[in-house]
């Protein structure tokens, strides 16, 4: 049962999503005030349909549920409960849900921020509109490609447990902290979005760098930490060699880590000094998009 209330849940989110993009991009026309009040209460929906989505994937794996397939596929009776636990995002399926998930916990700290007022209002009103939208796709594509709750028949009596090389304390913090990093980007991409189509007075040109520039440190931090102890688990566990290969699995953290580094420091000239408006925006959507 616990299967399909998780996907139940999913699609509740997916709803949930779907009318926190029409609402916040506008395509129904409502008072601000208003706006603002649904599209919160539309945020929380969206976070909490995925938060007991995760717990019932998490419920799966601890009862050894071997009727789900992904459970099948990455856990054993006898796997330790930490490994347990950390193999809800130790393959694919998982790792999306953890992916949107946390986009929806930094949507969801967006929503309740105080550093509007009514001036901005509308520009956090529209990032949470992208926000939403980014949020339906995945979705979308977790559902109808990679559910984590899709059933197995036969069931079988034992799983294939998660690869031994992932058994391993640094799986159960890692991809998380690692995650946090790139999907908090998503926030300063937003803002960089609405800035583009709800700027209607020239003074507030340049009030989404302020508000960006603290949303970027904070998966900078984020980044920085998950690619620090994923280099450390990387050479001690997979025996890389002890030095910068340079392959696609390590530059694919470095890109967004070198861009967001950039992002930082052109969201303060654009903040205090009124320039590089148009290269803050760019550093925006490509640390999000690599």
């Amino acid at each position: 049962m616990s299967p399909e209330i998780g996907q139940l849940l999913l699609t509740l989110s997916m709803a949930a999503a779907f009318l926190q993009t029409l609402v916040g991009l506008g395509f129904i026309k409502i008072p601000l005030e208003l706006q603002n009040r649904i599209i919160v209460n539309l945020v929380s929906i969206h976070t909490l349909g995925l938060i007991f989505a995760i717990v019932c994937l998490g419920y799966s794996f601890i009862t050894d549920d071997f009727s789900v397939l992904y459970v099948a596929q990455n856990s054993h009776t006898n796997l330790p409960v930490q490994y347990k636990v950390a193999a809800i995002w130790g393959a694919h399926e998982g790792s999306l849900l953890l992916w949107v998930f946390l986009l929806s916990i930094w949507g969801l700290l967006l929503a309740f921020s105080r550093k509007f007022d009514q001036k901005t209002m509308d520009l956090k009103i529209k990032s949470l509109g992208f926000i939403g939208l980014v949020s339906l796709g995945f979705i979308v594509f977790i559902l109808y490609t990679s559910n984590p709750f899709e059933r197995l028949f036969p069931i079988p009596d034992q799983g294939r447990s998660l690869n031994p090389l992932l058994q391993d304390p640094a799986l159960v913090i890692h991809p998380p902290i690692l995650y946090a990093g790139y999907v908090g980007l998503a926030v300063p991409f937003a803002l960089a979005l609405a800035s583009l189509v709800t700027v209607k007075h020239e003074a507030l040109q340049y009030q989404w760098a302020g508000i960006a520039r603290v949303w970027t440190i904070a998966p900078w931090l984020f980044l920085t930490g998950g690619i620090a102890l994923g280099s450390w688990w990387a050479y001690y566990e997979l025996g890389w060699g002890g030095w910068w290969f340079w392959d696609p699995v390590e530059n694919a953290s470095l890109m967004p880590w070198l861009t967001a580094t950039a992002l930082v420091h052109s969201l303060v000239v654009t903040e205090k000094r009124r320039l590089f408006n148009s290269m803050s925006i760019l550093l925006a959507i490509i640390s999000f998009s690599l």
